[in-house]
């Protein structure tokens, strides 16, 4: 398969053909036993890196874990300059999205054999895992876990004369509550999501989509599917909340703040976000004051849920100096005791055999997003950031074509799986 060709992607590939890596070990570096690791972690990961590698460095006395944290926003160009000079970290903990990517560049170490050897590797969050796949070799293991469901407001629920214990479990509900609640008036709307936020909306919007048994692109990400009966189901259903009147007008133009704010302010019945928002949600003075739910995000029949597993791969790089130690690093944050620290410290462990042990008991509620980690789901793409997370990109312009546009859903369908398709192909040749 042919690469993108950028002058990122071309310098990437030139330097990993220029230190030459076989499996975890890289030519002209001696693989050492102990000694330094060097990790670099997204800031936003700042709550509990330091405190993961202190734990590791207690229990590993010849090796040294050294974090590196990069402005989030900063990190996939860094670490790309970084893999393409030669000067890669030893490991690196990156949105996955990114891994497809930064793997098919020759950018990360092929560690399929290590992997194979693990007692747990089918325990792991499958979303997760298909992300750190690249033409049928790993090249990094899920790390740290973050889901989409469905949080609803039960008090507008039963205003609206519905049950506040039963959330929709069908998309056809979703939008019957969601009018009913509308119809309540006095300032209360059934449905809210950040309609001008590519990647909020792919965190969103996709598990509609994915569990009704559809896609927005082949599994091996040559092919776009956005013209699917189930793209067309699920943006023909926000159009109708749009044009009922049942979206506040904030949504058109927000770009991922708002929507969540008119939610725990109470103004809104049903929202789609991720964990981390129950946080926003508890905060002792300024959380919500109204009784609210959990669900995962249904699919057009019953019994149908999906979610965006969203999250950090984590990889030792192709250029790594300490290749074996960082193998070491990345079973141990894999294994109970770094999932224990990482359930520790507030953030969702990927190992699905070890959610009820570890993250479930500190919080009952936390059981959903333990069932959104099983049925979780990532678009498999080389060029994710171009499709998706762009504000002016495909993805974005269907979703502000399909649902608040004068031209049809179908139209804006088209018109994005053209334009999706032409850059997959010019990305895979």
């Amino acid at each position: 398969m042919r690469r993108h060709t950028t002058s990122l992607i071309a310098a990437a590939a030139l330097a990993a053909t220029v230190v030459g890596l076989s499996g975890c070990s890289s030519s002209g570096t001696e693989a050492q036993s102990g000694g330094t690791i060097s990790v670099w972690a997204r800031d936003s990961q700042s709550a509990f890196m330091n405190t993961l590698a202190d734990e590791f460095n207690k229990t590993h006395q010849d090796l040294k874990v050294e974090v590196t944290l990069v402005p989030a926003a900063d990190f996939v160009q860094k670490f790309g300059t970084a893999a393409a000079g030669g000067n890669a970290p030893d490991v690196a903990s990156m949105d996955l999205v990114y891994a497809p990517y930064f793997a098919s560049v020759g950018a990360l170490a092929d560690i399929t054999d290590k992997v194979d050897g693990l007692s747990y590797k089918d325990n792991m969050s499958p979303g997760h895992v298909a992300q750190g796949q690249y033409e049928g070799k790993t090249y990094a293991l899920p790390f740290t876990g973050d889901v989409s469901v469905m949080y609803y407001n039960k008090d507008l629920f039963a205003a609206a004369g519905l049950d506040p214990e039963k959330a929709p479990t069908t998309m056809a509900e979703v939008q019957a509550d969601a009018e009913a609640i509308a119809a309540i008036g006095d300032g209360s709307y059934g449905f809210a999501f950040s309609g001008a936020c590519g990647g909020c909306n792919i965190f969103s919007i996709t598990p509609y989509i994915w569990a009704s048994g559809g896609n927005v692109l082949a599994d091996d990400g040559t092919e776009a599917l956005l013209d699917s009966a189930e793209v067309t189901d699920t943006m023909t259903m926000y159009r109708e909340l749009w044009e009922g009147g049942a979206m506040p007008e904030l949504v058109q133009s927000d770009s991922g703040a708002s929507a969540g704010d008119a939610f725990k302010q109470g103004k809104v019945g049903i929202f789609n976000w991720g964990d981390f928002y129950i946080s926003s949600l508890t905060d002792p003075a300024e959380g919500a004051k109204f009784d609210w739910g959990l669900a995962l995000i249904p699919g057009a029949e019953e019994g149908q849920g999906a979610s965006f597993a969203g999250g950090d791969d984590i990889a030792i790089t192709a250029g790594a100096k300490n290749p074996e130690g960082a193998w070491q690093f990345l079973e141990w944050v894999t294994g109970n005791e770094g999932q224990q620290v990482i359930a520790d410290n507030g953030v969702m462990p990927v190992r699905l055999d070890l959610l009820d042990s570890l993250y479930v008991p500190k919080d009952e509620r936390y059981q959903v997003f333990a069932d959104a980690l099983a049925v979780g789901q990532v678009p498999y793409s080389v060029i994710e950031n171009e499709l998706f997370n762009d504000p002016n990109g495909v993805w974005s312009t269907m979703i502000q074509e399909a649902v608040f546009g004068s031209g049809s859903v179908a139209d804006a369908q088209a018109k994005a799986q053209e334009a999706a398709q032409a850059l997959l192909d010019e990305s895979n040749g």
